[in-house]
């Protein structure tokens, strides 16, 4: 849920979703939808072969856990990574959360890639204008893939690629992201990327998720 409150009922179940909280939703299940008021609610899906559990996920409890979320990064390329269905929540194929740059920060930043374990997409979110961000997508920087303006309510779909992007000064980029593993449960993992070599020199700044 990215904004407002809304109800949502799976198998007898009832919850309540509000900014940022999340739900893992098993295969196979009937899901209603209710809101009283203006309500942003984001849904991802992979296939998968296996069944797993319904996992209700409170931003609260994300918010206090510091491998779920923590600010990482530097000078200029500082954000606030936030990871709502990680290593806390049972699932086959997908990992979700969304992350906040600092005004005029790059985020995703070293670039890095995670083609041959994870697909992914951002959607860019919490931009009011004239907000307004640089996204790349490239293998190598000469002949870049995508370099486009990102603004609030687009999405971009990343197969493969390193994937830094860039907020202008004086606002910050916001973006959910989802990611897809190619193989069910082996190749869900969070962290576990490829740095551009140019930029080897740090960490990923993604070791926070893995501890």
């Amino acid at each position: 849920c990215l904004s407002g409150k809304a109800l949502i009922k799976i198998a007898e179940r009832e919850f309540e979703l509000g900014p940022y909280d999340a739900i893992y939703i098993p295969r196979d299940s009937q899901v209603e939808l209710k809101t009283e008021n203006q309500t942003d609610v984001a849904e991802f899906s992979a296939e998968v072969e296996h069944g797993y559990p319904l996992q209700f996920v409170s931003y609260e409890t994300v918010s206090k856990d510091p491998s779920l979320r923590f600010l990482t990064g530097g000078a200029g390329n500082t954000r606030d990574l936030n990871i709502l269905i990680g290593k806390n929540v049972q699932a086959g194929r997908l990992l979700i959360g969304f992350t906040f740059s600092e005004p005029g920060n790059w985020t995703s930043w070293p670039p890095h890639e995670h083609a041959k374990m994870l697909e992914e997409m951002y959607v860019y979110f919490a931009m009011p204008e004239p907000a307004y961000g640089i996204q790349l997508v490239y293998n190598n920087t000469q002949y870049p893939e995508l370099l486009t303006v990102v603004r609030d309510g687009d999405a971009v779909l990343m197969p493969s690629g390193y994937h830094p992007n860039v907020s202008v000064p004086g606002h910050r980029i916001g973006f959910l992201w989802a990611m897809a593993a190619h193989r069910e449960v082996a190749d869900r993992q969070f962290g576990v990327v490829n740095v551009q070599p140019a930029f080897q020199q740090g960490a990923s700044g993604l070791e926070a998720a893995r501890k």
